[in-house]
């Protein structure tokens, strides 16, 4: 049997890197032709000499230069620029693309595969969050399978299996509830940084685990979920889930409910997306259903983490507004990161920009990122002018307008 050839975009990610150490344990079954990254730093350089695939990109010509240069002694292909990694997943020889680029960089590089036919295992959420009606139309178009490698959309997909989709009554998607779940309200002003990095249960990049911390995470997810499953906004339930153990559910119309569990590492729906529809016999823990004790379910509390109901109202909405809400958290979370606003600014800045935001029709890519680009203007003349001020009063909801 032939190896699976693969493609890993966002290489030097927590998704990417843990793509590669599956990819290394079974070598019989995976060989990786092509990698592609943002930067070309000493982690990329390294992965390049260890891998040898026939071609690598990186966003910068100047990197790629660099990079081309350190690793001269490797028959690799290194380009750079801001289209190398679509050219690098469109082009290159590969029978799945992991597409893995944080954010809505991963929006083009995931339709390149999608339009090449190449089989998408998807981690980058945003590329449907953004535009989901278009990445399902070209993956119709093309007869392309999109996998999804998201902890929660993995635990659905893995349900559904064999599953007739008339008799879901609706999908459950858990949530750790994040680093402050308990951390009293007055206390959520002052917590930095540090604090919003330390996931109890999960080792994942800055970025999504700020998102875990603010719960944007999971309106994110309810919107990946909708394009992915075909289930409507009223359909898609959120459940606090401390302990990761049921990583989602599916209730059926008969009553009954398929959960998914395991141990709370990202190799397995790695894996699964990698190695499917077959398993591989993966070294992790086994699940201590006895040790672990007793499982927990809480309701999402939306009023001290508002950030998960702007998901759903940007789903209901529809349209670009889905665009501006991811564009608007990658602009806070980034400015958060960085130490220019509080923790309780990220969804008050996301709120203020999704009211100023006049959605239209996603018809096509333009639209898009012209949406995309639009609320983070509005995002950055926000955070301009509250960074160092005091944390801005919480807006009431942005208003819904169905386009």
């Amino acid at each position: 049997m032939s190896r699976k050839r693969l493609i890993i975009l966002g290489a030097t990610g927590s998704i990417g890197r843990a793509a590669l150490d599956v990819a290394a344990a079974f070598p019989e079954e995976f060989e990786v032709t092509a990698l592609s990254a943002g930067r070309g730093g000493d982690v990329f350089e390294q992965q390049i000499k260890a891998v040898r695939p026939r071609i690598a990109s990186v966003a910068s010509p100047a990197e790629a230069a660099r990079l081309r240069e350190r690793c001269s002694d490797v028959p690799t292909e290194i380009i750079g620029g801001p289209d190398a990694a679509a050219a690098v997943a469109g082009g290159a020889d590969g029978d799945l693309v992991i597409s893995a680029i944080v954010g809505a960089a991963g929006l083009l590089p995931t339709l390149a595969a999608i339009r090449a036919g190449k089989t998408v295992a998807l981690a980058n959420k945003e590329t449907m969050v953004m535009a989901g009606a278009l990445v399902t139309a070209e993956a119709a178009r093309y007869g392309t399978a999109i996998l999804p490698v998201d902890s929660e959309h993995s635990a659905i997909f893995q349900a559904l299996a064999g599953q007739r989709g008339e008799d879901v009554r609706r999908l459950i998607l858990t949530a750790s509830g994040g680093p402050f779940w308990n951390t009293p309200s007055d206390r959520l002003e002052r917590v930095t940084r540090e604090d919003a990095l330390r996931h109890p249960n999960w080792s994942m990049g800055p970025k999504i685990t700020i998102d875990s911390a603010t719960l944007m995470n999971k309106g994110l997810e309810v919107i990946e979920a909708h394009w992915l499953f075909g289930i409507p906004a009223e359909r898609i339930d959120v459940v606090i889930h401390r302990q990761s153990v049921v990583h989602s559910m599916v209730e059926f119309c008969d009553g009954s409910v398929l959960a998914q569990m395991g141990v709370a590492d990202m190799r397995g729906p790695i894996a699964y997306a990698m190695s499917h529809p077959r398993r591989l016999p993966l070294p992790l823990a086994p699940l201590d259903v006895v040790g672990r004790g007793a499982l927990t379910f809480e309701a999402p509390d939306t009023l001290r983490f508002p950030c998960l109901e702007h998901g759903y109202a940007a789903l209901r909405t529809g349209g670009t507004m889905p665009a501006a809400l991811n564009a608007a958290n990658e602009e806070a979370v980034g400015a958060f990161l960085d130490g220019r606003i509080g923790f309780l600014a990220i969804a008050e800045t996301i709120d203020r920009v999704l009211h100023e935001t006049n959605p239209g029709p996603a018809s096509t890519v333009d639209d898009v990122l012209a949406a995309d680009a639009t609320a983070r203007r509005v995002a950055r003349r926000i955070l301009d002018v509250k960074s160092g001020e005091a944390p801005l009063s919480r807006g009431t909801g942005f208003r819904e307008v169905k386009v």
